[in-house]
């Protein structure tokens, strides 16, 4: 994926005014103006590391938009490394007000970031014989997607769209509102080439007969076979054979995963990835 470095730092303003509003007013209060402190990301948690460069981009931005000097980072260990507790990540110097400005959104982030990249890695580990790719999906915090998706990453699993601009992906409402499958893909078909764009189709099937009529259709590039048993994503993937890619979706986990890839199916999208994944504890401690 790749990731906008402006779009991360707004995104990084956003969550700084959300924080500090007018002020830290904890720091202003208690820490002389010109202290120079240090402290360290400690772990506290077995895990995959994620959010180092988002973290160093926090403080970056944390210093340009607040007007101080910026803070030394001597990074000791980088994304997707696999830590353990009381290991040390980096070591963060300079004003000591600077550095509890940054340091929730430093945490809450890494944390987060860190927790799904674990999972992820889980997951992945699962069906890393297999020729399957393990997808994530728009099942995502707002306004933190991009991070989300990084970690996504970072973990080893695989990247699907990103939102609704970047696929076409016709789901079960957009099928239905449409009046059916051939008349959803015909309506994108024709969009495409209105508007000049080159994005990829792929269509929500919930049953056998719904793929029999894709299939009667054609003119997509993927079709999702959603909440399908194992019989009837075998039979599907074998009635598609080569001519689309397939996607299998729907209440995908650790228990469910390896039984699904087993099928033949080219990805499997799971949102558990970003919304079953928990934070792993992390610390940023003065020493």
């Amino acid at each position: 994926m790749e990731t906008n470095p402006h779009e991360l730092r707004n995104l990084i303003r956003l969550a700084l005014l959300e924080d500090i509003g007018d002020g830290d007013h904890s720091s202003l209060s208690s820490v002389p103006e010109n202290a120079v402190k240090r402290a360290k990301l400690l772990v506290k948690q077995d895990g995959i590391l994620a959010g180092v460069e988002v973290a160093q981009l926090i403080f970056d931005e944390t210093a340009t938009y607040y007007n101080d000097p910026p803070l030394k980072i001597d990074v000791l260990l980088f994304d997707g490394t696999d830590v353990k507790s009381g290991d040390i990540v980096f070591i963060v110097e300079g004003s000591a007000r600077l550095i509890l400005k940054a340091e929730r959104l430093v945490l809450n982030t890494m944390q987060r970031m860190s927790g799904i990249a674990t999972y992820a890695r889980q997951m992945s580990a699962l069906i890393d014989d297999l020729p399957v790719k393990l997808l994530d999906t728009r099942k995502t915090t707002p306004n933190f997607r991009l991070f989300e998706k990084m970690a996504v990453k970072i973990g080893g699993a695989v990247n699907h769209r990103m939102g609704l601009y970047d696929m076409i992906m016709l789901k079960d409402n957009h099928v239905d509102y449409a009046g059916g499958i051939e008349a959803a893909i015909t309506n994108a078909r024709k969009y495409l080439a209105e508007t000049g764009r080159d994005l990829k189709i792929e269509i929500e099937t919930r049953n056998l007969a719904e793929v029999e009529e894709v299939l009667r259709v054609g003119q997509v590039d993927i079709i999702m076979l959603d909440n399908f048993s194992l019989d009837d994503l075998r039979e599907a993937v074998k009635r598609i054979g080569d001519r689309f890619e397939t996607e299998a979706s729907g209440n995908i986990t650790e228990k469910t995963l390896r039984a699904v890839a087993e099928t033949g199916v080219d990805g499997i999208s799971s949102g558990a990835l970003t919304h079953q994944a928990r934070s792993l504890d992390l610390s940023l401690k003065a020493f």
